[in-house]
């Protein structure tokens, strides 16, 4: 079994050092689910719902790319990175449904998994914040890592 990478000797938190590791491009493909139920889908128009708080994807667009470039400050053992690229797509998974799905591009010394995450997760954030006006019933089902590409090891969920 692998050891936690950021407990140091004496069992204390530790920020890992990455200046050994040699710079390489990296990317990690996250997704979240957030279920709205058909009384709300059934405002969206084109894939869309206008509210008076603005477009609802486009509004979760632009919040997961925040969310992506403060990953550092939200999680603390994050190194603060230089992102190359995000890409956030959001679509209709059924009558019910949304996916987010939120891609981070690096040439970087560590791993992206984190950046990913947060964009997919504050993206659904985003969306419960916009819709929640007509229904308490929204929730987040699932945010998890697609695939990880870079670094020691690559990664794809089955």
């Amino acid at each position: 079994m692998s050891e936690f990478s950021h407990i140091n000797k004496d069992n204390q938190p530790n920020m890992v050092n990455v200046s050994d590791k040699i710079v390489s491009k990296r990317k990690a493909m996250a997704k979240a689910v957030v279920f709205l139920g058909s009384e709300i889908m059934t405002h969206f128009t084109n894939d869309e719902l206008i509210t008076k708080k603005g477009p609802v994807f486009q509004t979760a667009i632009i919040a997961g790319i925040q969310g992506v470039k403060k990953t550092s400050e939200l999680i603390p053992m994050c190194h603060p990175l230089i992102i190359n690229g995000v890409a956030i797509d959001i679509n209709t998974v059924d009558n019910e449904h949304v996916s987010i799905v939120c891609s981070v591009e690096i040439e970087g010394k560590t791993g992206v998994e984190m950046e990913a995450l947060t964009g997919a997760s504050v993206a659904a954030l985003t969306i419960y914040d916009m819709c929640k006006a007509l229904s308490q019933k929204i929730s987040i089902k699932e945010v998890k890592l697609l695939e990880k590409t870079g670094g020691k090891s690559d990664f794809k969920s089955e």
